[in-house]
């Protein structure tokens, strides 16, 4: 089929590259389109490993015609359709009573890399849509990997070259994992210091009858009328209530940088 004929290939993982709102992202993945025997016929085999290196594989097949195909994993779907809109662009539908349930996007860019789109819905009802980028994975192998493939034999540059993508990807994969470490870090980082600014905006708006020490602890309450007032006089004092206010917050320690934590 002249449509599938681009998208034939195996296709190795961006981690980097890709957005997520549904799921976790992957630390690597490969995607593989095939032209079965049956020339009606094609599979599509996803294979992916977790940042916590726990592997997992999945594949199912699609008639070339555009007709619905009976999955064998009904977790997902009943049935699976591909629609070709050009050379460039076509769809795969995962049926369920026959609506789309996930309906996945591949696009192969102007760069020669492959868009893989995936747009569902959360158990809760929610729309999601995850993309990945995807590029060509280069095959290094000293021979054939069809029958019906040229013989090819080793040479010593072909070894060095192997070598050489080898120890590439092996550092370049750990470069990308210490930097997606990094923006995790700094990602946890960022959202703390939020977390502060907002607590610290609250008291700052509060009700203060006393002059705060920092790395001293004192006590959030909100009153009635929503405002909020700090009290030198915890929870525990007032027998696990509130006391005189409407509801305790929480204990908070005034940091160096004049900014609140909670304890």
């Amino acid at each position: 089929m002249i449509q599938l004929y681009n998208f034939i290939s195996s296709w190795q993982l961006f981690p980097e590259k890709g957005t997520y709102e549904q799921g976790e992202r992957p630390k690597s993945g490969i995607y593989k389109i095939e032209q079965t025997s049956n020339k009606k016929e094609f599979t599509i085999g996803i294979n992916w490993v977790t940042l916590e290196n726990n592997a997992f594989t999945t594949s199912y097949t699609l008639l070339s015609d555009g007709e619905p195909n009976p999955l064998e994993d009904k977790t997902i779907a009943d049935e699976v359709k591909a629609i070709f809109i050009n050379a460039l662009n076509f769809e795969i539908h995962f049926l369920r009573n026959g609506e789309s349930s996930l309906i996945v996007v591949n696009e192969l860019l102007p760069n020669g890399y492959l868009k893989v789109t995936q747009k569902g819905n959360r158990p809760d009802g929610t729309a999601y849509c995850n993309t990945e980028i995807y590029h060509k994975q280069l095959s290094v192998m000293p021979y054939s990997t069809s029958v019906s493939g040229a013989v090819i034999k080793a040479t010593e540059e072909g070894v060095i070259r192997h070598k050489a993508l080898t120890a590439m990807e092996e550092q370049t994969n750990m470069q990308l994992d210490q930097i997606r470490k990094q923006i995790e870090l700094l990602a946890i980082q960022a959202q703390e210091i939020q977390m502060r600014k907002e607590l610290s905006m609250i008291i700052y708006g509060a009700k203060l009858s006393f002059v705060p020490v920092i790395g001293h602890t004192y006590f959030l309450y909100e009153k009635t009328d929503s405002t909020h007032v700090l009290s030198l006089i915890s929870a525990k004092e007032y027998g696990g209530g509130a006391g005189p206010y409407s509801k305790f917050i929480a204990p908070v320690k005034l940091l160096a940088d004049h900014t609140w934590i909670e304890v």
